[in-house]
């Protein structure tokens, strides 16, 4: 029997936070998994899976072109390079090291949207060139930071990012008037389903990239590249199996065929039943705390990245609760399951439907009862 969990003494989670790598990502539905153990099971030429995968998923989502890689920052740092190089292989042998003219190539991002994943970007050797405020950005500024040296404009999609940034339709339009690529991180922008194609499509970015881990529940170790054939097959000469920056970051046939069958499965979904079913467990979390001393739940919305659906956001009040938002946290996390929630705030915490199953609420709910009660109780 194949070691599991219980055999290393790992606790399960409940995951009522979000699709975090930290805690796995998603979990993969049946199909996925199925798709997966039969890729395992033969030798395949990788670069010919590779070409195939993409076409069937660019075809599904009205893309010209994909590239599936080992998740989301790894889409970063093999589109930057892409961006860079082109279809160059003597520009693509010599990363991150500057071209032969010795000129650093730039990256552009809004200075409100830098973030842990521009590490992604600036491996490839490229420097970052901020615009903007931490607050405010304004058009001459995109404009004045174009110059030769530019390799493409980075854009971080989602709530958290929007407020001090240019619209994206308006930096498109201008990086396109210089010829310099847009390209969208879109990692956890699912749902809705329709960003696989909207931010490229409709809106004329390069590519966007996507976790696969996240709302398309496939292989926590894949992601999404879609965008135009220049691009994508710039992105092949820089990632694995090629001999390149991108080597590092493998995908392997399972991670292929898995996420072929997650981009098909959610395809399928019947999208607005899932988010309806998302605000019921929102609701029911809400008016199952009310009441309790101290406590205070109401609806959060968007989602932490700017997703469609809702969250129950619980305040905890000191006293009379006797019991601080960290304390929460604590405590949830030391039950059996462990229950797992995202600070917000500075008293709150953030209880998110996307990762629970209906059961799993539940004991979400319970939990969360049970630990207030008992605190309650204690201080009375």
């Amino acid at each position: 029997m194949a070691t599991g969990y219980a055999e290393l003494g790992i606790v399960p989670v409940i995951n009522a936070a979000a699709t975090l790598t930290r805690l796995g990502g998603s979990r993969m539905p049946p199909p996925v998994l199925q798709a997966m153990l039969a890729a395992a099971d033969a030798f395949v030429d990788l670069h010919e899976l590779q070409a195939r995968v993409g076409a069937r998923i660019a075809e599904l989502t009205g893309n010209q072109a994909c590239f599936v890689t080992s998740g989301a920052a790894a889409g970063l740092a093999v589109a930057t390079a892409a961006c860079i190089t082109g279809t160059d292989p003597a520009r693509a042998a010599r990363l991150p090291s500057p071209p032969a003219n010795g000129e650093v190539p730039e990256v552009i991002v809004h200075r409100g949207q830098r973030n842990g994943y521009d590490h992604a970007v600036r491996m490839t050797g490229a420097r970052l060139v901020e615009i903007g405020l931490a607050h405010a950005t304004q058009a001459w500024e995109l404009e004045a930071a174009i110059s030769p040296r530019t390799a493409c404009v980075m854009y971080f999609a989602g709530a958290s990012f929007g407020e001090a940034a240019l619209p994206l339709e308006q930096v498109i339009a201008t990086a396109h008037a210089h010829g310099v690529p847009v390209l969208v991180d879109a990692a956890a922008q699912i749902p809705p389903i329709a960003n696989l194609w909207r931010f490229t499509r409709e809106l004329g970015a390069n590519a966007a990239i996507f976790s696969g881990g996240k709302g398309l529940r496939g292989p926590q170790s894949a992601g999404l590249v879609l965008g135009t054939p220049q691009v994508i097959d710039a992105c092949r000469l820089n990632a694995s199996p090629n001999h390149s920056l991108g080597r590092p970051m493998k995908v392997g046939k399972e991670e292929l065929l898995g996420m072929l069958a997650a981009v098909e499965w959610s395809l399928g979904q019947d999208e607005a039943a899932l988010l309806e079913q998302y605000e019921a467990i929102v609701q029911r979390w809400i008016a199952g705390l009310d009441g309790l001393p101290g406590v205070r739940a109401e609806r959060g919305f968007p989602s932490e990245a700017g997703q469609p659906h809702g969250r129950a956001i619980v305040h905890v009040a000191a006293p009379p609760a006797a019991l601080d938002r960290d304390q929460l946290i604590a405590a949830l996390w030391a039950r059996s399951p462990r229950i797992a929630v995202s600070p917000h705030g500075h008293d709150a915490i953030a209880v998110n439907p996307q990762t629970v199953e209906p059961a799993e609420a539940e004991l979400v709910l319970e939990a969360l009862q049970a630990t207030l009660a008992a605190r309650v109780t204690a201080v009375a």
